[in-house]
């Protein structure tokens, strides 16, 4: 009997989990922006962006005050990954600085460094993201939840 239930993979121990949702933290610790972490076996389509770009919406993360959102985007069996920034941080950075990071990404992964690859990231954008905005303790909220979001 084929079961439809299946058990999701898990790429991450306990403790890798737990830093990568410490660097989600600490990206946007001094910044209205916000970093969300996306990871799944298989992706759906043949340009990771696009997913990437699907979930973004599907997240509602283009719904935050300054439209300075950022996904990271990892399709672990398919070595797929893509960063996909909100207009507000995009318009600041451009495409050179995400095709950047993409690049440390894949070095850090090819070394079989997938967390130290996605905490490099995403400290690299939280960086960013206080450059070009900075936290307000009398406006800033978290806007977003800084768990990791596992698909299929």
């Amino acid at each position: 009997m084929f079961n439809f239930f299946r058990k999701k993979t898990e790429f991450f121990t306990p403790a890798e989990k737990e830093q990568l949702v410490a660097a989600i933290r600490s990206a946007e610790l001094r910044t209205s922006g916000e970093v969300r972490l996306f990871v799944e076996s298989r992706c759906r389509f043949v340009d990771a962006l696009d997913r990437a770009v699907e979930l973004f919406q599907t997240l509602n993360m283009h719904e935050t005050k300054d439209r300075n959102a950022v996904l990271v985007y990892v399709a672990m069996k398919d070595h797929q990954l893509a960063i996909f920034g909100d207009e507000g941080i995009h318009q600041r950075v451009g495409t050179e600085f995400w095709n950047t990071e993409l690049r440390k990404m894949v070095s850090l992964f090819n070394r079989e460094n997938y967390v130290e690859g996605i905490v490099k990231v995403i400290c690299d954008v939280g960086e960013v993201l206080v450059k070009h905005f900075p936290y307000d303790r009398s406006t800033d909220r978290n806007e977003l939840p800084d768990d990791i979001v596992f698909g299929g």
